[in-house]
């Protein structure tokens, strides 16, 4: 189990010298880092989805879908490395197989976003990339960290 990670920060007056705590929860730790490794991710993500599209002339969908699971493959790695200290599954062929089919849902949520933001609101796809990807890194998160990365509790039925 984590410890809450406490860091410092300036009073908010420069009137006084004193500093205040402020505790972070491990969730809020696990979440900022997870906006990075999506960062990372998403710039792996959005560069293959312009290359894909304007280099090899692929349609928009078929690279974003591309695009996404270079992505993933790209954020698995970091979460394990840097994220996530418990892992819920021993078996690592099982975790990736959950990360991975987390990921087909945020793909699909990422497509169909696209597809209505590009060909109904003519936005265009890199813009539209950009939004999902937003509501996106908050879904993949609590599934990943809810089903993977957090320990589960042992529930006891009671029978009458």
């Amino acid at each position: 189990m984590s410890m809450p990670v406490r860091c410092c920060v300036h009073s908010p007056t420069p009137f006084q010298p004193s500093l205040d705590v402020v505790t972070i929860s491990p969730t809020m730790r696990q979440f900022a880092r997870y906006g990075v490794v999506g960062g990372l991710a998403f710039v792996v993500d959005f560069s293959a989805l312009f290359l894909f599209t304007e280099s090899l002339g692929l349609h928009y969908l078929v690279s974003a879908s591309l695009a996404f699971l270079l992505g993933m493959v790209t954020n698995y790695l970091l979460c394990i490395a840097w994220i996530f200290d418990f892992r819920a599954l021993s078996n690592r062929a099982h975790e990736f197989a959950l990360f991975f089919a987390i990921g087909i849902a945020g793909l699909l949520f990422n497509n169909g976003l696209m597809f209505i933001l590009t060909e109904f609101l003519d936005y265009h796809y890199l813009l539209s990339k950009a939004g999902a990807a937003v509501l996106i890194l908050m879904f993949n998160f609590s599934l990943r960290r809810s089903l993977l990365f957090s320990p589960r509790e042992k529930r006891c039925v009671t029978l009458p």
